[in-house]
């Protein structure tokens, strides 16, 4: 086993990180930009971001204890499940007003994707994972 230098690393790693990222300074005049330029509330985006993340996280946890731990899925846990997908949408709803998004064109561009990716109206591997050109 090759014996690796963190600090070495750790200056690799700064080297290929964006100046957003490495300088505070930065990060302020790209969220100006955003703001001002591109009509984007960063504050709320990052509220949205971080709150979807942390809360999706939260719902995979008791997903996961349910599954590969023994802990029932009762009316105890299945409540628990509803308060963070709830919480999860209330996130959702600050990303979409971080952009001025209307939430029901967001559901109706999710149903025009998936009805494209899966052109006989239910679900195929096949489709899964072949996709067109430009479906994200």
């Amino acid at each position: 086993m090759s014996n690796i230098d963190l600090n070495r690393y750790k200056d690799f790693v700064q080297s290929v990180t964006s100046a957003e990222s490495n300088s505070f300074g930065a990060l302020c005049a790209r969220m100006e930009t955003i703001h001002d330029r591109e009509g984007v509330n960063p504050s709320l985006l990052l509220t949205g971001a971080i709150g979807i993340a942390s809360e999706g996280g939260e719902f995979s946890e008791i997903v996961k204890k349910c599954l590969f731990q023994g802990k029932p899925m009762d009316d105890a846990t299945k409540f628990h499940i509803k308060r963070e997908l709830g919480d999860i949408l209330w996130y959702w709803i600050n990303a979409c007003r971080a952009m001025d998004l209307d939430p029901n064109d967001v559901i109706s561009e999710n149903v025009s994707k998936l009805e494209s990716r899966y052109p006989g109206g239910s679900f195929d591997v096949f489709y899964s994972e072949n996709r067109k050109e430009g479906d994200l």
